[in-house]
C-alpha cells in the first residue's frame, strides 16, 4: 500500500495555483482538469480498495435509502 502525494501546480487555462494528489489536478476556478494519464503514478485498480464488493457485485449506494 502507498501513500499519495500532494503536488502543486499551475492552471494551463487560468495560471490558479492549484494542488493534487500524485500529479492529478482539477482547478476550483476555471473548471480545468488535467488528464489522468499525466499522474506520477499508476491509478490504483478496484480490487486494491478494502471496500470492492468482489467480481460482478455492484457497490451499494449508501445515499439509497
Amino acid at each position: 500500500m502507498f501513500t499519495p502525494e500532494i503536488t502543486h501546480a499551475e492552471c494551463r487555462k487560468c495560471g490558479t495555483r492549484v494542488a493534487g494528489l500524485d500529479g492529478r489536478y482539477a482547478c476550483g476556478v476555471c473548471g480545468w482538469t488535467n488528464d489522468w494519464s499525466e499522474g506520477h503514478r499508476p491509478l490504483p485498480r478496484a480490487e486494491d480498495d478494502p471496500d470492492f464488493p468482489g467480481p460482478g457485485v455492484s457497490p451499494a449506494n449508501p445515499l439509497a435509502d
